[in-house]
């Protein structure tokens, strides 16, 4: 069977799926944003820097800021270039055919899921936070997974529930939603910028590399700079999910490299200025908390301004789900109209424009995970779900470069094949920085992935269908 066939390189093949296009280069952008910004800045800023790099994680970010710019570049091109659904997994099956896009699909839909599950939990802390504050009280048995004595994570499945609430009324509310909070939680970060540049106590940035570049502790566990970015490459996953609107979008041609581009540049940018004043406010060894910015600023005496960060993390986790949430939608709504999932997930409700089937399953797999299960270091599957998904993407400009060298590009990564390749090997660098059990976990998933894959998504597909309706006429 010729699985390897490629599809949707032709420049007008932005077809139309039901879905309603209604999103604006700044609507993407604000989407990046909202997803890029959340527990990298907020959460895993000082605990890098506390278990990892010390005061040198701002290297930590540039270097994992540089690989996500060039698989960045990569996706732009794709994305003006390569019709239909956008993502990793619609380049994928442009470039390489269905096996490949089944593949890095499977692999999105536990990068994603086990992204908002995670958060959902990161969030549920600092809510149950916030309602202490006020002197409510949630009990233990309703803010604990039942592995760690209580009953459910409430607030954890309640949030998943509500946004998918949300992704249900329509994209466009959701995107409205997404500026509002992007505004409170960009504002909340100019404040403490404003709070912590006049507060700098420079000898708190020696000794700046502590762990050096790359070192193991007598357990075995990788530290150093650049350990570190493969940590805190965690707060960059997000920006891919922009390219996941691409049916949604007035004009995804020239939409969709402004979204992605601008999204990773203005974050990258806050995470070096943010995580540079952190680790100067105070000694890198107290940062290791679940709220290092707010715990920073509380340690200096500002308690008003820790109470700004504590709120604007909330709304900052709310859009960092809302759009992972939504991307891992219209990735499963892709591969279901290709064939390889059941059909029913590629249905769209007449009335809304959403597919409603696909979001209400996630919602409800989600919710559950986040509400019964501590995820722990299951989160580390994201990360290298994310680089193994830029590497193809990389690898996906080269080839359709070769492959398809009259394919109309209105965006063209710029020296070609130099930046696609330097992605590829920065991605793939940083994946081998990751623990070997994330290696494990990770083969393990793709394995059950080719086990559906051979069982049902190669007999189901458009290609087979298509390969046995030419069969039929011959």
């Amino acid at each position: 069977m010729q699985i390897f066939r490629t599809k949707r390189t032709s420049p007008n093949d932005f077809e139309e799926s039901g879905l309603r296009r209604c999103l604006s280069a700044t609507d993407l952008t604000l989407l990046g944003i909202g997803a890029i910004i959340g527990t990298g800045i907020f959460v895993l800023t000082g605990i890098a820097a506390a278990t990892q790099s010390g005061p040198a994680v701002v290297l930590s970010f540039v270097f994992a800021g540089l690989a996500c710019a060039f698989a960045a570049l990569s996706y732009a091109e794709l994305a003006s270039s390569v019709g239909g659904c956008g993502s990793a997994y619609g380049y994928s099956y442009a470039a390489f055919g269905e096996l490949a896009a089944w593949i890095i699909g499977w692999d999105l839909i536990l990068e994603y899921g086990i992204s908002v599950a995670a958060v959902a939990n990161g969030w549920s802390g600092y809510f149950n936070n916030a309602l202490n504050g006020i002197g409510l009280h949630l009990p233990d048995a309703l803010t604990h997974a039942p592995e760690v004595g209580g009953i459910i994570n409430l607030p954890a499945a309640g949030i998943v529930l509500i946004l998918m609430i949300l992704l249900i009324v329509g994209v466009k509310e959701s995107a409205r939603l997404n500026t509002v909070m992007v505004s409170v939680k960009v504002l909340t970060i100019a404040v403490f910028i404003a709070v912590a540049v006049f507060n700098v106590n420079p000898d708190n940035w020696t000794p700046f590399m502590p762990f050096g570049w790359f070192e193991h502790t007598p357990e075995g566990k990788p530290i150093g700079v650049l350990a570190g970015a493969s940590i805190v490459f965690f707060a960059y996953v997000g920006f891919d999910a922009v390219s996941t609107a691409a049916e949604e979008a007035h004009n995804p041609r020239r939409d969709l490299p402004i979204g992605i581009i601008g999204s990773l540049t203005f974050c990258t940018l806050i995470y070096i200025v943010v995580s540079g004043l952190l680790t100067g406010l105070v000694p890198y060894t107290e940062l290791n908390v679940s709220s290092p910015v707010a715990h920073a600023l509380k340690l200096l005496g500002f308690n008003w301004a820790s109470s700004l960060v504590a709120t604007g993390v909330i709304a900052g986790l709310t859009t960092v789900m809302l759009v992972l949430y939504y991307g891992l939608t219209r990735i499963i709504f892709a591969m279901s109209r290709d064939g390889l999932l059941s059909p029913g997930f590629s249905t769209v409700n007449p009335r809304t424009k959403t597919p409603v089937k696909v979001i209400v399953s996630c919602g409800l797999a989600i919710a559950a995970v986040a509400g019964f299960v501590p995820l722990g270091e299951l989160a580390e599957l994201v990360n290298i779900g994310t680089l193994f998904a830029f590497v193809l993407v990389c690898g996906g400009v080269i080839t359709l470069r070769v492959t398809q060298p009259d394919l109309h590009r209105p965006f063209r990564t710029p020296i070609n094949p130099v930046f696609p390749t330097l992605g590829a090997l920065s991605c793939s660098a940083l994946m081998a920085f990751l623990p070997t059990m994330t290696w494990y976990r990770f083969v393990g998933w793709l394995a059950i992935g080719l086990v559906v894959y051979f069982s049902y998504s190669i007999r189901h597909s458009n290609l087979a269908r298509h390969n046995a309706t030419s069969t039929t006429h011959t």
